[in-house]
């Protein structure tokens, strides 16, 4: 059936078009299925939260492209939906102008996420946390650009007006709707030190939910809530949840939540449904609720949520409207140009090793030069005794080279992040200190991996912290509680209980550690200093980020070359065992894998012992894997043992030299590929015509089917990597010998190759 466009008609009455669709449609319904449809209305409402300025599919931190999750892509589900039910209602529950560089736009004439806005057609708009980011000014100059209805009912001037409104009316097919818009009340304690809520009162979302359901009643004909906050209490603080406002407020058909970036497809409280549609457009929710015309009377007969993903079952991304893109590209430009400005040059080393196992990441387990550089940029702006910070990237990375701004971003991704100092004691560290130790899975004897705690890898708060300014040990061998050992302050003093020291860190973490619940939980710090303070820097130059970037520039006047700065390690892993070299080759050439979750999200949630008894199963689905037969390996008792026998195993059959990209190809010599002379059938090196242990092939050469192949020193794939070379490579050939090793010469000097990712031309 041929398409027709929706544009043909933009602009003419629904009334018109519903004329239409009954006119030229195939078949007519029955006089009693029109009545029964004449009953029956279906109001659909979509809610996304939390975009944090994702209004293309770009991520400008990295200024690459990032399909997961953008305003793009959601208007192409929304108009999907809109097609299907003309009665359709769009919201977002807030965070929608922080983050991905849509603060660039708060000294521009338009913010991009009001352009995309507006184009998408949203209703109404609840504000979140990070609207109060930047200062009422700011929130007032953007919200006005926004041509739907800006709520937030908690929100109150001092004179007692209500600083937006509590809700609005949207009437689709003679149905009212009520839509009710709450903060979180934690803006408070996130905006705690900064002048960014004055002349405003924050009040109890609960209660004042109560107040808007009130001043509607008989006004609408239902009532749903757009609530800046997560299903359940923050930090344990009453009334900063959405099930307390469903408790509290049965008379809500629905909520769609926001705020802690989790997906919740449907549930139900107190008959109250929630949705919560995750974080960064990864996907919007959408509530369906039936009605029922009963005489004057109109009835909500029934009410279903679900989420509707950007990304599909079959991995697959959702197109990105095209029309959309055209009107956001000056934006999209605007932004790419500014994460590309040169701030200055890395020499010396990269800041982020290789992770040496895939699936563990370096810069979580071990100190890298990165974690020192913000130390160093912390310590050197806060005057603090003592800093912490976090890295929240699994793949952070800054190589030798250029140091542009989005290197920064990329590296430190909280982008309001900034250093306050607060008075506190040594004992107060060290509580702080073992709380971080806490992401870490303790250790048992036989462990060769460090690994993650997986209720911390999942949660918000899902990072290790860094300290610089004191050197330390964590020790996995001690219960959770007990871990940090050896600690002192860098001139070698030993940290006291008593002492009391300069503690700079993220405003955001302490007031999470000193919540409920948290490792200082009722514990109150005098606040010393802010990088954000008027006197300091400012709220924007007062970033870690921007004083990371004004350090490069100022400082160190373009030029960085990093030195370790030795301040802390982890204890308790056994890292020199035999058995360890087999378990790291055998998950980089993928035939294990580091545990993960069951959805596979969260990864090293446990660590690999080579102690533990192996089971059969595992001796089956490695040996299938690694291409060998598992009867060898009966009376096989360890694990350790197993790993150790199935490598040796592998390699034998040929079975390890795999086609891996290097981790880190630095400068491989690399010859040019040429043409290919003629198209004989190639030869495999791992059968050679002789029975000799090497058969002489002179004047051949052998072309790279790999995408990448290392070219080692010896025929071992234990010898030292002396290049890596592209597919299509030609090497002039020497001999091949009967383990399937190709001797080679490359830029005139001797080297092999597995003969299995090389074809050997006539």
């Amino acid at each position: 059936m041929r398409k027709i466009s929706t544009k043909r008609f933009a602009g003419w009455p629904l009334s018109f078009l519903l004329c239409a669709s009954i006119l030229f449609a195939p078949f007519a319904s029955t006089p009693v299925q029109a009545a029964e449809a004449d009953k029956e209305t279906k109001i659909t409402l979509l809610g996304t939260s939390d975009i944090h300025g994702r209004f293309m599919p770009w991520d400008y931190a990295l200024d690459g492209p990032n399909p997961t999750g953008s305003m793009t892509q959601l208007y192409t589900i929304v108009k999907k939906v809109r097609a299907e039910n003309p009665n359709t209602i769009l919201l977002d529950a807030g965070d929608m102008i922080q983050d991905n560089s849509a603060e660039l736009f708060n000294d521009q004439p338009q913010s991009p996420m009001m352009v995309a806005m507006n184009e998408m057609k949203y209703d109404a708009w609840v504000m979140g946390n990070h609207e109060f980011n930047f200062g009422l000014d700011v929130l007032e100059k953007i919200s006005s650009q926004f041509n739907g209805q800006p709520l937030v009912g908690n929100i109150f001037k001092e004179n007692g007006d209500r600083y937006m409104p509590a809700y609005t009316i949207i009437e689709k097919d003679g149905i009212k709707v009520g839509v009710i818009g709450m903060n979180t009340p934690m803006i408070t304690e996130f905006e705690k030190g900064t002048d960014h809520l004055n002349g405003i009162i924050v009040k109890d979302p609960v209660e004042e939910t109560k107040k808007a359901i009130a001043e509607l009643k008989g006004k609408v004909d239902v009532m749903v809530g757009l609530m800046h906050m997560g299903l359940d209490n923050e930090n344990g603080n009453p009334g900063t949840g959405v099930t307390d406002i469903a408790n509290a407020n049965p008379e809500l058909a629905a909520i769609f939540a926001g705020h802690m970036h989790t997906l919740i497809e449907s549930q139900t409280v107190n008959g109250v449904l929630i949705s919560e549609p995750n974080k960064y457009g990864s996907h919007i929710s959408r509530i369906d609720l039936t009605f029922e015309k009963d005489g004057d009377k109109i009835v909500l007969k029934s009410k279903e949520a679900q989420a509707l993903a950007v990304k599909a079952a079959d991995g697959t991304y959702e197109v990105s409207d095209p029309a959309l893109e055209e009107t956001l590209h000056p934006f999209h430009e605007f932004a790419r140009a500014d994460a590309n400005i040169e701030v200055a040059e890395l020499k010396g080393t990269n800041l982020v090793p290789a992770d040496e196992i895939k699936g563990i990441p370096a810069v979580q387990i071990q100190e890298t030069p990165l974690s020192d550089f913000f130390t160093e940029v912390m310590l050197h702006y806060s005057d603090a005794d003592v800093v912490a910070h976090q890295i929240d990237n699994d793949k952070a990375k800054l190589d030798i080279g250029p140091i542009k701004k989005k290197d920064i971003a990329f590296n430190y991704q909280y982008t309001f992040g900034e250093v306050t100092v607060y008075e506190v004691t040594g004992r107060d560290l060290k509580d702080y200190m073992e709380w971080s130790a806490g992401y870490f899975n303790s250790t048992r004897p036989g462990d060769v991996t460090i690994s993650f705690d997986p209720k911390r890898r999942a949660s918000k708060y899902s990072t290790d912290d860094f300290f610089g300014g004191v050197t330390y040990e964590i020790d996995l061998t001690k219960p959770y509680g007990s871990r940090i050992t050896n600690l002192k302050y860098s001139n070698g003093t030993t940290v006291k209980e008593d002492d009391t020291l300069k503690l700079g860190m993220n405003a955001y973490r302490m007031e999470a550690l000193i919540a409920k619940g948290g490792a200082m939980e009722g514990r109150k710090f005098k606040q010393l200093w802010s990088s954000k303070d008027a006197s300091a820097f400012g709220e924007i130059q007062g970033t870690i980020r921007n004083l990371s970037i004004a350090y490069l520039k100022d400082v160190m006047k373009g030029v960085y070359e990093p030195k370790i700065q030795h301040n802390w390690k982890i204890t308790g892993v056994d890292l020199t065992a035999p058995e360890r070299a087999d378990v790291v080759e055998l998950i980089n050439d993928g035939i294990m894998s580091v545990p993960t979750t069951e959805d596979g999200k969260y990864t090293n949630i446990a660590s690999i012992n080579i102690l533990d008894t192996v089971t059969q199963e595992e001796i089956d689905t490695l040996s299938a894997k690694a291409d060998v037969s598992a009867a060898q390996f009966a009376g096989v008792k360890t694990k350790g043992a197993f790993y150790q026998q199935l490598n040796k195993a592998r390699k034998a059959a040929g079975n390890g030299e795999g086609e891996t990209t290097p981790e880190e190809p630095t400068t491989p010599t690399v010859p040019k590929p040429t043409p290919t002379p003629g198209t004989s059938k190639p030869v495999k090196p791992s059968t050679p015509s002789t029975g000799k242990p090497d058969t002489v092939i002179k004047g051949k050469q052998a072309k790279v089917t790999a995408a990448y192949l290392n070219v080692r020193a010896g025929a071992s794939s234990k010898a030292k990597v002396v290049a890596a070379v592209p597919k299509g490579t030609l090497l002039e050939v020497i001999s091949t010998d009967k383990y399937g090793w190709v001797k080679v010469k490359l830029d005139g000097r001797v080297a092999f190759v597995y003969g299995k990712y090389v074809s050997i031309l006539k």
